[in-house]
Order: structure tokens, then C-alpha cells, then sequence
């Protein structure tokens, strides 16, 4: 069973920036970033594949920067010039959700973190 657990969110000024980590307890496959708003729908942020390809929402191409590092089972979502409609919770994901959006072999698990909220006052 693995366990994802987020951290790195909090209040920022527009402009700003951020860092968010999701510590896995095992070995990290593909991996991704989705994020949601009150009343939004859930989307995709960022997603990076085994290899090291990267996918990413229009909204924060340029901005967002996705990253894995495998000796400490973790991800990192790199967050600059904030706004303020990124304001959201974010949630770290393993399993079909992320691997059907990166177009890789489907599995039948699908495994999530607690969030951790983004705010970003206008």
C-alpha cells in the first residue's frame, strides 16, 4: 500500500512562490499534480513520467515546474508567479488518473494524498 503525503502549501502574495513536496512510502512510478478549487472541477497540473517527460495544464506552462528526485521517493511541484486563480488544494497522484493523462500501461490502482491548500489572496 502506498502512502503519498503533501506538504510545502500556505499563504503567498501574488508574485510570489512556492515549493510543494509528496513523499511517498515506496518507490515512485509516474507521477502528477492536480489541484482544485471551490466549485471547480479537478484538473491536472503537472504530470512526469518514469523518464523524466513532463505534461502540463496551458494555465501554468511557464510558470510550474514539475521534478522527481528517486533516491528520496519524491516529487516536487516548484510554484513561481503565483495568482491568485491559483488558489486551490493540491493533491498529489499515483495510479490510473495520472498515468491514463501521461498515455502510459493503465493499472487498476489509484492512490492519493491528503492536499495541501494553496492561497493566493487577490
Amino acid at each position: 500500500q502506498v502512502q503519498l503525503v503533501e506538504s510545502g502549501g500556505g499563504l503567498v502574495q501574488a508574485g510570489g512562490s512556492l515549493r510543494l513536496s509528496c513523499a511517498a512510502s515506496g518507490s515512485i512510478n509516474v507521477m502528477g499534480w492536480y489541484r482544485q478549487a471551490p466549485g471547480k472541477q479537478r484538473e491536472l497540473v503537472a504530470g512526469i513520467s518514469n523518464g523524466g517527460s513532463t505534461k502540463y495544464a496551458d494555465s501554468v506552462k511557464g510558470r510550474f515546474t514539475i521534478s522527481r528526485d528517486n533516491s528520496k521517493n519524491t516529487v516536487y511541484l516548484q510554484m513561481n508567479s503565483l495568482k491568485p486563480e491559483d488558489t486551490a488544494v493540491y493533491y498529489c497522484n499515483s495510479g490510473r488518473t495520472i498515468r491514463q493523462a501521461m498515455g502510459v500501461l493503465p493499472v487498476r490502482y489509484d492512490y492519493w494524498g491528503q492536499g495541501t491548500q494553496v492561497t493566493v489572496p487577490s
